[in-house]
C-alpha cells in the first residue's frame, strides 16, 4: 500500500509539474484516444474520475492496459512536443509511478518498446533517449571537449544501455540507426582532450556502444562494419583496468565469427582470448559465459572430454557468490543450460539435448532474451530430428520464424537454414512445404 500511495503521488506530481488539471488529462487522453484510432473513451467527467482514482493518496488504482498506454504518449512528449524517453525523463518517472502501483517490469518493458517502436516509426532517434538537459550537455562537450561533464557521460551510458534493453522487442536494423549516433559521440569525444577523471568513464560507454554496433552490424549482414566496431570496441577496452570489459568484447565477437565465416579456428582464438582476460577479471558471470562459449566450441569441434571439462568450470562459476558482480545481468543458468544443449547435441545424447533445450527455453522470457530463446528453440528442433521425431520439430520452428522475423536477427535465422536442411529426407511431406511456405512469406527464404 506504501508503494501504491507513492505511486499515485508520482502520477499527481507528474499532472502538476506539467500545469494540468484532472479534466486537462482526461481530455488529452480522449484527444489521444482518437489521434491512435482507438474507440472512443467516455465523457470527460468519466475519465477524469478515472484519473483521480490513480492519484488517490489512500485507495490508488492502477489505469488498466488501455490507459496505460494512452498516459504513456501523453508522457513521451515534453510540452514543447519533442519526444523524450530516456532516464530523468517525464515518461521514465510516469514507469517508475507504474512499478510502484503495482505493475510488472515485463509491462512497462512493453510498453517502453511499443513507445519506441512508435518513435522509430516517425524517424525517431537517439535525441528521443536522452532528456533536454542531456541534449544540451552533450552538445556543448562536441563543440569544446574540454567542458565534457560527467552528467553528459551518464546520459550517453543510460541511452546505450536503453538500446541494448530493446534487443528483441525492436528490429535490429532500427537499433542500428538510435545506436549510430552514441558511437560517433564516443569516438568524437575521446579524439579530444577531456577531464581526466571522465576519460573511463567514457571509455566503457565507447566499448559497450562498439560492442553492441558490432553486434548489430553483423545482425543486418554488414560483416565489413562488424570487424571494424569490435575492433575499435577492442582498443578501447584495453585501456581500462576492468578485463571483464574485455572479456565480454571478445566474446561478442567470437559468437558472430561462429556464424559468419567457415571453420572454428578465428572463433577458438577469440574465445581464448575472452577465457583468458574473464579468469583475471572482477565477473564471475562473464568467466562462465567464456567458459560455456568455450564448451560450445570444443563440442562442434567434436571435443568431448574439453567441451565436458569447460562446462564444468562454467557451472562453478555461475553457483558461486555473485554478490558486487560488475555484470549481474550477464549471464544465467537458463543461458547455461542452453549452452549444456549444444554440448549434448554435437558430441552426446540428442534426448538430454532436447531436455537441457526446453527447460533455457522456458526460462527465457524477458524481451531482451527473446532472440536466444528463438536460437535455442531452433536447436531443440534439430535434436527432435535427431531424435527421429521431424514433424514436432517442423512445429517447433514455426514458433521460430515469428521471432526471427520479429527481431531481425540474422542468427535465428541462419539456425532456422540449417534445421530446415536437415528436414531433406521429409521434403514431399505435406507439412515442411506448410513450414517451407512459412518461411517464405514471413522471411523470404
Amino acid at each position: 500500500m506504501e508503494g501504491a500511495a507513492a505511486g499515485a503521488a508520482q502520477l499527481k506530481a507528474l499532472r502538476h509539474r506539467r500545469g494540468l488539471s484532472l479534466a486537462d488529462v482526461a481530455r488529452a487522453l480522449i484527444v489521444l484516444a482518437r489521434e491512435l484510432h482507438q474507440s472512443p473513451l467516455p465523457s470527460v467527467a468519466s475519465v477524469q474520475r478515472s484519473v483521480a482514482r490513480w492519484e488517490s493518496p489512500k485507495r490508488a488504482t492502477l489505469p488498466d492496459e488501455r490507459y496505460q498506454l494512452l498516459l504513456a504518449h501523453l508522457y513521451a512528449r515534453t510540452p514543447a512536443g519533442e519526444l523524450s524517453l530516456g532516464a530523468g525523463s517525464d515518461f521514465a518517472e510516469y514507469l517508475d509511478a507504474l512499478g510502484l502501483l503495482g505493475e510488472s517490469e515485463r509491462r512497462t518493458a512493453e510498453l517502453r518498446g511499443i513507445i519506441l517502436r512508435a518513435a522509430t516509426d516517425a524517424g525517431g532517434g537517439l535525441l528521443a533517449l536522452l532528456s533536454p538537459t542531456i541534449q544540451a550537455t552533450l552538445t556543448a562537450a562536441l563543440q569544446d571537449p574540454s567542458r565534457t561533464e560527467q552528467e553528459a557521460i551518464a546520459g550517453l551510458a543510460s541511452a546505450v544501455a536503453d538500446v541494448n534493453a530493446e534487443v528483441g522487442s525492436l528490429p535490429m536494423v532500427r537499433l542500428q540507426l538510435l545506436l549510430a549516433p552514441a558511437v560517433e559521440t564516443c569516438r568524437r569525444l575521446l579524439a579530444n582532450p577531456l577531464p581526466d577523471p571522465l576519460v573511463p568513464q567514457l571509455r566503457e560507454v565507447a566499448v559497450a556502444a562498439a560492442t553492441l554496433a558490432g553486434r548489430l552490424a553483423f545482425e543486418t549482414r554488414d560483416d565489413t562494419a562488424s570487424r571494424a566496431l569490435y575492433a575499435q570496441a577492442t582498443r578501447e577496452a584495453e585501456q581500462l583496468a576492468q578485463p571483464w570489459r574485455k572479456a565480454s568484447v571478445h566474446m561478442s565477437h567470437a559468437l558472430v565469427t561462429l556464424y559468419s565465416t567457415q571453420g572454428l579456428d578465428e572463433a577458438r582464438h577469440l574465445v581464448s582470448q575472452a577465457v583468458r582476460a574473464a579468469r583475471s577479471g572482477e565477473s564471475t558471470l562473464v568467466r562462465a559465459r567464456a567458459h560455456a562459449l568455450q564448451a560450445e566450441v570444443a563440442a562442434r569441434s567434436g571435443q568431448e572430454r574439453q567441451a565436458q571439462a569447460a562446462l564444468g568450470l562454467a557451472w562453478y562459476d555461475i553457483e558461486a557468490d555473485h554478490t558486487g558482480d560488475p555484470a549481474p545481468t550477464s549471464f544465467t543458468p537458463g543461458h547455461l543450460r542452453g549452452f549444456e544443449g549444444v554440448c549434448e547435441l554435437y558430441v552426446g545424447d540428442p534426448s538430454a539435448a532436447h531436455d537441457r533445450f526446453a527447460r533455457s527455453a522456458e526460462v527465457l522470457s524477458a524481451p531482451r532474451e527473446q532472440v536466444q530463446r528463438a536460437i535455442v528453440t531452433t536447436d531443440q528442433a534439430l535434436a527432435r530430428i535427431r531424435l527421429g521425431e521431424p514433424r514436432a520439430a517442423a512445429d517447433l520452428l514455426h514458433k521460430c520464424v515469428a521471432a526471427a522475423a520479429t527481431t531481425g536477427g540474422r542468427v535465428p535465422a541462419l539456425r532456422l537454414r540449417k534445421a530446415r536442411q536437415e528436414l531433406r529426407l521429409w521434403r514431399r511431406e505435406e507439412w515442411v512445404a506448410d513450414l517451407d511456405d512459412h518461411l517464405m512469406d514471413v522471411l523470404g527464404s
